[in-house]
């Protein structure tokens, strides 16, 4: 047996691991399915101009990504974007709602919306804080 480390290890040793990990947890968690959720508004040339993405799984919604570009900000895009995927998983038999957002990004926007931090990891990545937020839905 050998044991490398790899400074630069190629995406499908990666994609490897990251499968054989997620085949094990699914052998043995207690529910069977993950589910993609995602919203999107485009413009008139069809352009992605903001969104949100996640999974469901269980009562939870896991928001991975909530995104406005710079020319809808500060217009309410962000809270519809929010209110719909938060709808969309309340119909699938969500009931809560996890994500994580950092300290130069969204905190005050998801409090006003009714997350809670749950748990902040201080000197991220290394001055920096990570906000770990839930909402009951």
């Amino acid at each position: 047996m050998n044991i490398e480390v790899l400074q630069n290890p190629d995406q499908e040793l990666t994609d490897y691991l990251d499968k054989k990990i997620a085949d094990f947890n699914w052998a043995n968690w207690e529910v069977s399915e993950r589910t993609p959720l995602a919203v999107q508004i485009k413009n008139e040339q069809g352009e992605v101009v903001a969104g949100a993405a996640g999974r469901t799984f269980g009562d939870w919604l896991l928001i991975n990504t909530l995104w406005v570009s710079d020319e809808l900000r500060g217009q309410n895009i962000g809270s519809k974007i929010l209110k719909e995927i938060e709808f969309a998983a309340k119909q699938r038999g969500c009931s809560k709602c996890l994500l994580d957002t950092l300290n130069f990004q969204a905190m005050p926007f998801y409090e006003k919306h009714g997350y809670k931090t749950q748990w902040i990891q201080e000197n991220y990545p290394k001055t920096g804080c990570k906000y770990f937020m839930l909402k009951e839905l």
